[in-house]
């Protein structure tokens, strides 16, 4: 019975840190809470508690479009509306924002209107330690 015991016990601590060892599921700050709402229209809204961090904004409709939507990892998203203070929010869609400039650039940001990942490379910034020192 003893043995029992110190199996469970030995299961219960060790199955987890495995999971994160092979990237099951992803780790975020308890602090930081990432929403998203659908606004109609194909428009999706993140908004985000704890940090304003951009990565967790692109980490949230990332993580939405796969999971959620079951969009194709390479589906590009683009930013609909930009970052609001005031909110701490920023709106998405799959397709581009007409007269938006969605060239490509090397900056993670949520404050212009057409900047785009694809769904896997934000999905990405979800398994990135970036959420967890609030960049």
């Amino acid at each position: 019975m003893t043995s029992w015991k110190a199996a469970i016990v030995a299961i219960a601590i060790v199955v987890p840190g495995l999971a994160q060892a092979v990237g099951v599921g992803f780790r975020l700050n308890p602090a930081i809470r990432i929403n998203v709402a659908d606004k109609g229209n194909g428009v999706y809204e993140v908004s985000t508690r704890g940090t304003s961090a951009p990565v967790a904004y692109w980490c949230g409709i990332g993580d939405y479009a796969i999971r959620t939507l079951r969009t194709k990892a390479t589906q590009r998203i683009y930013i609909y509306r930009a970052y609001e203070k005031q909110t701490r929010t920023v709106q998405f869609s799959l397709t581009p924002p007409e007269g938006a400039d969605t060239s490509t650039s090397y900056s993670v940001t949520v404050k212009r209107v057409g900047e785009n990942l694809s769904a896997a490379s934000a999905q990405g910034y979800c398994f990135d330690n970036f959420l967890e020192f609030g960049f």
